[in-house]
């Protein structure tokens, strides 16, 4: 379903071109979830936001990204707007801020519809209604016609799965969609993700910072380090024998209540140092010490 090889973005800066994502390359087929994770700044976000399309224009992209046999980089503008939406849906963070604060959640799902097909709001705004329905709302007819500040977090977030979802597409991207929930909330909306997944055989690329929410929701996890891919495999593999060392610091930073007394919490610690001897080298100009 989505195809992407040697990604390449890069921003121009003062200095000169800033590398943010650098040859990165993964597949995903219909049905499947690959979890991308990364802490803060590692590229996850420029990765998505480079298969759909909308980085400024400072940013340049080299490689390859097919969506469906499609060439999404040779695309005209009007024909990657085509695609977005309907063929390729995204759940973007925050969702006060994705969001219209003075737009009733019903019109914000039913502008989706009006965006790819020749409807009136009249048409429009049943199909918004049952995709609000769709992702577990009670009472849509009545919650439609909210504004975003009238619900909770999980139904704001739920309102924008709705909005990717509306136009049935075959690939969904979801950028962090369970941060700032609280665990039970967060619980329900992995719960979501993967019950929309299988009944509509969704493709899905889930980034995350979170490793215990990628266990949970993915099928294969790639982990990003300075804009590259450092590990990718089977998620329960990547568990159950991590091979490189910053996974291996992701994994031993996940806390549990499986111990039976309190222990340190692992930290990764980075410096482009070269006489940081003890560190060990994990990408180019990083280096990485787990302390635990």
């Amino acid at each position: 379903m989505l195809e992407v090889e040697n990604l390449n973005v890069t921003f121009a800066a003062q200095s000169g071109e800033v590398a943010a994502v650098r040859d990165v390359s993964f597949s995903i087929p219909e049905s499947g979830t690959l979890g991308l994770v990364g802490e803060s700044g590692s590229g996850k976000s420029a990765t998505a936001l480079a298969v759909m399309r909308l980085l400024p224009p400072q940013a340049r992209i080299q490689g390859g990204i097919l969506f469906d046999g499609q060439p999404l980089l040779r695309l005209s503008d009007e024909e990657m707007r085509r695609v977005r939406g309907a063929g390729i849906g995204m759940i973007f963070q925050e969702p006060m801020t994705a969001l219209n604060p003075v737009m009733r959640v019903g019109d914000q799902v039913a502008e989706a519809v009006l965006a790819h097909h020749r409807a009136g709001r009249a048409q429009a705004w049943p199909q918004a209604v049952e995709a609000l329905r769709d992702v577990a709302i009670p009472d849509p007819e009545t919650r439609a016609r909210d504004y975003p500040h009238q619900l909770s977090g999980g139904q704001r977030q739920r309102v924008m799965i709705a909005m990717a979802l509306v136009n049935h597409p075959r690939l969904l991207i979801a950028d962090e969609p369970t941060t700032a929930l609280d665990v039970t909330i967060q619980a329900q909306i992995l719960d979501l993700l993967r019950e929309l997944r299988d009944r509509h055989r969704l493709a899905v690329l889930f980034i995350s910072h979170d490793l215990g929410v990628i266990s949970r929701v993915a099928d294969h996890v790639a982990v990003l380090l300075a804009g590259e891919i450092v590990e990718m495999g089977p998620v329960a593999r990547i568990f159950a024998a991590a091979a490189h060392p910053y996974t291996r610091g992701l994994i031993s930073a996940i806390p549990t209540l499986k111990t039976d007394r309190a222990r340190p919490l692992a930290t990764v610690v980075k410096s482009t140092a070269a006489a940081a001897l003890p560190l060990r080298q994990i990408a180019p100009g990083h280096w990485a010490r787990i302390a635990v």
